[in-house]
């Protein structure tokens, strides 16, 4: 299977269709280059979500992660647009292939990043009533990130949001210090954000079984957004305030699944087949999984 050279295109997209586990060693190399361009620049930068637990957990990289998760904030030490855009050009000229994420979320600047096969994630958000609304839909008091914690990592000085063991629990849940696998984590995350009415237009998605029929009956959530159901033709209607990235969960008996980061967008018609490749690429076991990306145009 064609994977790219490493650091371009094809390998982005490899890398978040399928999620393939982050070498260690070159995972270290790239997050500390990360430093070296953003310390060029003056910008402070967080390490968050799977990073972040993993370093304050683990002492190290989580063995399954896909990637290196960096939060700064829009408006904290003189954090503009305008250096966010020095840095995304930092990065080209160091060898990395960027792309721009997040759709038309004017709350954040979102990129991804990837060089010699690690994807670093870069999020930079804007404080919006005295928090931040970190992926995918959990708001965090923006005093986590602007107070920041320094801890010593892969043999170096990094931030992290204060205090990181409540930012975990809010991030991860009551059990943020069991290691689950790919699959049961992100059921975590996504099953404790409550759901809400957003306002928005429609967009249609069809849940197909592993037999390519139609699901009559399954039970589609959108984190932060609404519950839907399928009717007899497998097709659910949901509410999409704008094109962004989405977390979504497909559940019917049998099966339960979590799409981590599908890229949406209101008006469009989008197919999900439950795929068994997920078992084997993400290691867990029964039906329980997730792969990067699972929904295609209709």
């Amino acid at each position: 299977m064609e994977t790219g050279n490493g650091s371009d295109e094809q390998t982005m997209e490899f890398s978040f269709k399928y999620n393939p586990p982050m070498d260690p060693v070159t995972g270290e190399k790239a997050l500390k280059e990360a430093k070296e361009i953003f310390g060029s620049l003056g910008i402070d930068f967080l390490l968050s979500s799977g990073t972040c637990l993993g370093a304050i957990r683990d002492n190290g990289f989580i063995p399954w992660d896909d990637d290196i998760d960096l939060i700064s904030i829009i408006g904290n030490n003189t954090l503009t647009d305008e250096l966010v855009d020095q840095a995304v050009a930092a990065f080209r000229d160091r060898g990395y292939f960027v792309v721009a994420a997040g759709g038309t979320n004017r709350d954040a600047r979102s990129y991804s990043t990837i060089k010699d096969y690690v994807r670093i994630g870069w999020e930079c958000y804007r404080i919006v009533g005295g928090s931040i609304s970190v992926y995918p839909a959990t708001n965090i008091p923006a005093t986590f990130f602007t107070q920041p914690k320094e801890i010593t990592f892969v043999g170096e000085k990094f931030l992290v949001p204060n205090p990181p063991e409540e930012y975990l629990r809010l991030k991860y849940g009551e059990e943020w210090m069991v290691p689950k696998g790919p699959g049961q984590y992100e059921l975590d995350v996504v099953g404790k954000i409550p759901t809400a009415d957003l306002v928005g237009q429609p967009s249609r998605l069809r849940v197909l079984d592993d037999n390519r029929m139609p699901v009559a009956g399954a039970e589609v959530i959108l984190a932060g957004g609404g519950r839907y159901a399928t009717d007899a033709s497998g097709y659910a209607e949901i509410i999409l305030p704008n094109p962004d990235w989405y977390a979504l969960t497909i559940r019917y008996p049998g099966h339960e699944q979590v799409l981590y980061m599908e890229e949406m967008e209101p008006g469009k018609a989008y197919v999900y087949r439950a795929d068994s490749r997920a078992e084997a690429i993400s290691g867990v076991a029964g039906p329980v999984g997730t792969l990067g990306s699972l929904l295609t145009i209709e």
